[in-house]
């Protein structure tokens, strides 16, 4: 990887290579050494024949996902209560079980109802009872629903279960053609849609913060250039069709702005687009590249990257003031800002001595940890409950997506069933 920060379009053209897409599989690489020790009991189908969902499986794998949780076996279970029964706590404090999660589902009026409890086996309490609908195809959103609840009553921190990621995949078709797919999924990598098919490179993908819209580059026009699409209905308009770069978009907090780059007076620089105007705003005005900017949480300033100090480095500015303050000082390259909900940590691309790691910034200790171990890390993006962060690595010579908390305690892996390689994720804002 080079240097100089066109790196915003030449390496992710670079990365564009490999066969064919497939769905995410999950493989957990580490947790935290003291889990939460949770039963989730299978649950009880009132209606015919087997149930549509195996919501007890997809509860266990979300809870157990996030590192913080190691999930009983019903193997190994004693008994297997239900919202209708009472529960035998001494059945689970054998187990050793920290809580116990019991639900049961029926179709009642043509919607799919879960009724479920979560009970504080030490004390033997109730601490939450919930009655869930949905449709009746929506069982998997039933039970990412019923392990967010869990996760915060007894983390006391939002759960992401609900949550979903933009990925950008390619393949060669049967001609031998190469195509590029942008992708949409459940956090877990299930449920797998595609987005939007071209023969020409798709890349930046990013969330309004409605979580409904999307803004992504493509190259379909010939050149570079940045659409927005709306996910439930399809219908996109193109933002952007100057000559020269056209790059990442990031959406304001309230969803009326997008900020990008362009190269249209002849040096990238950082413009803010509203979209109820179609008004393009000159942000920075330098001789050196910048570029790669995303939103403070407030709305009120900018994190992007510049080589005006000689090398790539991370700045803010203050959008009223325009004031410039440098952030990142330690190593020789710092790239691809994101900022934590709460403006806390800054995620970033991180070069020592020549290798590229994801790294976290406390911005108010000033402390960096470096939270990956493998190498060409790029495009972190930052779980909405700001625990995780997502990025693209290699594995055994395979582009995939990798998880890690951002203490570096919960780490886990998302390659593609097959040989396919995934690349720029981008996690939904909630």
């Amino acid at each position: 990887m080079r240097d100089s920060l066109i790196f915003t379009l030449a390496l992710s053209l670079f990365l564009f290579s490999g066969p064919s897409q497939a769905e995410l599989t999950i493989e957990v690489v580490s947790g935290i050494d003291q889990q939460t020790r949770i039963a989730v009991v299978p649950f009880e189908w009132k209606g015919s024949g087997l149930s549509p969902t195996e919501f007890d499986q997809i509860i266990s794998n979300d809870l157990q996902l996030s590192g913080l949780f190691e999930v009983i076996a019903p193997r190994n279970m004693l008994s297997f209560p239900s919202p209708d029964t009472d529960v035998n706590f001494r059945d689970w404090r054998i187990l050793d079980a920290d809580y116990l999660l019991v639900g049961s589902a029926e179709v009642v009026a043509g919607r799919l109802v879960s009724e479920v409890q979560l009970y504080d086996v030490l004390s033997g309490r109730q601490v939450m009872a919930r009655r869930i609908t949905a449709g009746p195809q929506d069982g998997r959103d039933i039970s990412h629903r019923i392990s967010d609840l869990a996760y915060e009553e007894i983390t006391g921190i939002s759960g992401i279960a609900e949550s979903r990621i933009l990925y950008v995949t390619d393949f060669l078709n049967a001609n031998g053609e190469r195509r590029y797919r942008l992708m949409l999924a459940d956090q877990d990598g299930a449920r797998e849609q595609l987005v939007i098919e071209s023969a020409e490179p798709i890349m930046s993908p990013a969330w309004s913060p409605n979580g409904e819209d999307i803004a992504y580059v493509s190259f379909e026009t010939g050149r570079a250039a940045i659409f927005m699409q709306s996910l439930s209905t399809g219908v996109r308009e193109q933002l952007t069709s100057f000559v020269g770069i056209n790059g990442a978009p990031a959406f304001s907090p309230d969803g009326t702005k997008v900020a990008l780059v362009l190269s249209k007076d002849g040096n990238p620089e950082i413009y803010v687009l509203n979209l109820a105007t179609g008004d393009f705003s000159r942000i920075t005005d330098h001789f050196s590249i910048d570029t790669e900017p995303n939103w403070t949480p407030d709305g009120q300033g900018l994190v992007f990257t510049s080589d005006r100090g000689g090398r790539p480095q991370i700045y803010e500015i203050d959008l009223q003031t325009g004031r410039i303050a440098r952030l990142t000082f330690r190593g020789d390259y710092n790239a691809r800002p994101r900022l934590s909900a709460d403006g806390r940590f800054l995620v970033m691309v991180h070069r020592n001595e020549g290798v590229y790691h994801i790294a976290v910034q406390d911005l108010t200790d000033d402390t960096l940890i470096i939270v990956t171990q493998t190498q060409l890390d790029e495009s972190p993006t930052i779980s909405p409950n700001g625990a995780l962060v997502m990025y693209a690595t290699k594995l055994n010579g395979n582009s995939i997506l990798a998880a890690v908390s951002l203490d570096a305690g919960v780490k886990y892996n998302l390659p593609a069933t097959s040989s396919s390689e995934v690349r720029e994720p981008a996690w939904s804002p909630n």
